[in-house]
């Protein structure tokens, strides 16, 4: 389950409907009810969010936004889109995240799940993280 509070319209979620679930993107909120309006490829449908749960942060989820992954000689990992980075200590590590975006740094942020990466990329940049490509 992810709180109301955490999401934003763009956000990438699980959305469960009678046992399947499916990823999507929050397209509306309603605050006054507590539900979120989430399309996925079959189709756009409101939720409460009892019946959302969050993306984990992985190598295969920020392969899917479109980051670049650079592994360093000492093991550490570095991901990158645009002047974005992230970097977690080891392969597959992300317990402990540093990020940074200019002069912008962020050691430790509470990021674990790709809703939580894409607020702080919007606080950070001004611009909503998606998976479209940047150069």
């Amino acid at each position: 389950m992810i709180k109301f509070s955490e999401l934003k319209i763009g956000d990438y979620v699980i959305a469960e409907y009678e046992g399947s679930r499916r990823e999507g993107e929050v397209v509306r909120l309603n605050g006054d009810e507590k539900q979120v309006c989430v399309e996925t490829d079959v189709q756009e449908f409101w939720y409460e969010t009892d019946n959302l749960y969050p993306i984990p942060m992985s190598d295969e989820a920020l392969t899917k936004l479109n980051f670049r992954k650079e592994t360093l000689p000492d093991g550490v990992v570095k991901y990158k889109k645009g002047s974005f980075r992230l970097v977690i200590p080891k392969e597959g590590d992300f317990s402990v995240v540093e990020m940074w975006y200019r002069e912008d740094r962020r050691d430790h942020p509470n990021v674990h799940y790709i809703h939580q990466l894409q607020n702080h990329y919007l606080q950070m940049t001004k611009v909503h993280l998606t998976d479209e490509v940047v150069a």
